[in-house]
């Protein structure tokens, strides 16, 4: 008999474990919709153990309610005869004790000496904040006098006078930097000048110190407005000690009778919804469709995967097109040039490897390398380049061009070396300029990095006829950077270079100038305004679109760039994008 009911038990168990593998329960849309589901190989069955796990989950639920509100009612019920009981005591100690404190009125019970001192505490709180914020400045003031630092006084005492002062030193700090740039440091005008700012900067330090003063003397006021205030306090406290205790302890009381009231009007309440709930059956579940018979297999669903497959499979193509155009943030094409930026395209520079470059074991500069190979198709792109710059104003063809570009490593010194070997091959007087005052590049490829050259001229540390050589391979006249100097952009957009490249185009049909990349640096768009046009070199598919637009962005003047030269185009996979876009 007892192997019996194991049998019957352990064929129950395996009955409910199999029953629970093949039970799916999900949530429907965003309501409180559960969708039951039976995974069998017999439809029949699978229906009809769908509804009977429906019909036993609803049923469960029933109950459960019920028996949970029945217990929950009866031990509301004998919790509220307790708190009953507790306000009932809470209540009547309250007003005992008004009785025996002679404190009638159910009103406020706080006296009027709470209050005095409330605003005593009040006044001595802002007398403490403001003595210190006064004594904080006062260091701060004393601190900035010591450092004896006169260029930030007018920033830390903002009067009319230490403003006016400041002025005046900045007029006369202009005026003897200019005189110190013409005469020397013993000239009468410049000691005259010196004496001046002297004067100037002890009046700064005297109006300064009285100000400091006039903060020392409201430091002191306020440091005796928080004594007294202090004293105040004291005072009023040695006679609020009684009231304080009854006060004190009248609010305890309260509390009390207010935490129980509160206590028992939340249970009442409860316990009236508890036996509503009781009393009634609430349906808080319900099967709104039973499940019939299906028709056909649910699993695997081939058109759910086909479908899933499918979509996908679009993702991942529109993800790898998104990557690639990603990757690929550089220019591509002209059409991408001339509709982002509104510049044409002057020119398309092919990249040349080692091998084309190696002419009779030798490897060949791309300067050189045209002088070797007139009609080869690159020396066929820097005329086209030159012909493109000398079409962009055809009634006064530019003659002063400046060549740069918007990061290091674009090739802008080999396009300007080749403009000039182009031009001096057609017949021209050129000259180059390395304008690139910290990595001289033209000055190293015609081996003059160490000579005197533009910076020079410029500080008057040499003359022109000294710098200017003639390189008897390319043709062309050359000024090279020449000496290191702090403050390029100063000596680029100086007087003496605007005059220097003035007596230049008298002698010279084509000038190139070659100046640093737009990015790091100022200097080309202080030498844009001395040149005629600029010539701006792009890297083929590598430099970002938006860090190229920001730098043409930069040019004083919008017409002054000619147009874009894109270098180092690799022409099998330009070809993948169309030449023209």
């Amino acid at each position: 008999m007892a192997d019996e009911k194991s049998a019957e038990e352990r064929a129950i168990s395996e009955g409910v474990e199999r029953l629970r593998g093949a039970l799916g329960v999900q949530r429907s849309g965003l309501g409180y919709i559960l969708a039951i589901s039976i995974t069998d190989t017999d439809p029949a069955r699978a229906a009809m153990l769908a509804n009977a796990v429906a019909d036993a989950y609803v049923v469960n639920k029933l109950d459960a309610r019920l028996e949970g509100a029945k217990r929950a009612s009866g031990w509301l019920s004998d919790r509220l005869v307790e708190l009953r009981e507790q306000l009932k005591q809470a209540e009547e100690a309250v007003a005992q004790f008004r009785i025996d404190n002679g404190l009638v009125r159910a009103g406020s019970s706080v006296t009027l000496t709470e209050q005095q001192l409330s605003e005593l505490n009040g006044e001595l709180l802002k007398a403490r904040q403001d003595a210190e914020a006064k004594r904080t400045r006062v260091q701060f003031l004393e601190k900035a006098l010591q450092s004896r630092s006169r260029q930030n006084l007018p920033n830390i005492f903002q009067s009319g006078a230490m403003v006016s002062l400041q002025a005046r030193l900045t007029d006369i700090s202009a005026r003897e930097a200019d005189l110190l740039a013409r005469y020397s440091g013993r000239h009468p005008a410049v000691v005259n000048l010196q004496a001046e700012k002297r004067d100037v900067e002890r009046a700064m330090a005297a109006e300064a110190q009285r100000q400091v003063d006039t903060i020392k003397t409201e430091y002191a006021l306020a440091q005796s407005r928080e004594v007294s205030t202090e004293r105040a306090l004291k005072e009023a406290t040695g006679q609020t000690g009684a009231d304080d205790r009854t006060a004190v302890r009248l609010r305890e009381l309260e509390r009390t009778a207010t935490v129980n009231k509160t206590l028992f009007e939340e249970f009442l309440q409860k316990a009236k919804v508890t036996d509503n709930s009781a009393t009634f059956e609430v349906r808080d579940a319900r099967v709104l469709f039973a499940a019939k018979m299906p028709w056909m297999a649910s699993y695997p669903n081939r058109n759910r995967i086909l479908g899933m497959a499918l979509i996908l499979g679009f993702a991942i193509g529109v993800a790898g097109a998104f990557g690639m155009e990603r990757l690929n943030n550089g220019f591509m094409t002209p059409r991408e040039v001339e509709d982002r930026l509104r510049l044409p395209v002057l020119g398309s520079i092919s990249r040349m490897g080692e091998g084309e470059r190696t002419i009779d074991g030798t490897l060949l500069s791309l300067p050189y390398y045209q002088l070797k190979k007139p009609l080869s198709r690159f020396s066929e792109a820097i005329r086209t380049l030159r012909t493109g710059i000398q079409m962009t104003d055809v009634d006064r063809p530019p003659r002063v061009i400046q060549v740069t570009s918007t990061r290091p490593g674009e090739g802008k010194t080999t396009i300007a070396l080749s403009l000039a070997v182009s031009a001096a091959q057609a017949g021209q007087r050129v000259l180059i300029i390395d304008a690139d005052l910290r990595h001289p590049s033209t000055s190293k490829f015609f081996a003059r990095e160490k000579d005197a050259g533009l910076v020079n001229v410029l500080t008057g540390d040499a003359e022109l006829r000294d710098v200017l050589s003639f390189d008897e391979g390319t043709r062309v006249f050359v000024i090279p950077a020449g000496a290191k100097t702090q403050n390029p952009p100063d000596l680029l957009g100086s007087e003496k270079m605007k005059a220097l490249l003035a007596a230049l185009r008298k002698n010279f049909e084509y000038i190139i100038v070659d100046t640093p990349p737009m990015g790091p640096v100022v200097d080309p768009k202080v030498v844009s305004l001395l040149c005629d046009k600029t010539v701006y070199v792009v890297h083929w598919g590598t430099t970002a679109r938006e860090i190229v637009e920001a730098s043409i962005q930069q040019f004083p003047n919008s017409r002054q760039v000619a147009g874009i030269v894109l270098n180092m185009v690799n022409e099998n996979r330009a070809q993948k994008y169309g030449r023209d876009g």
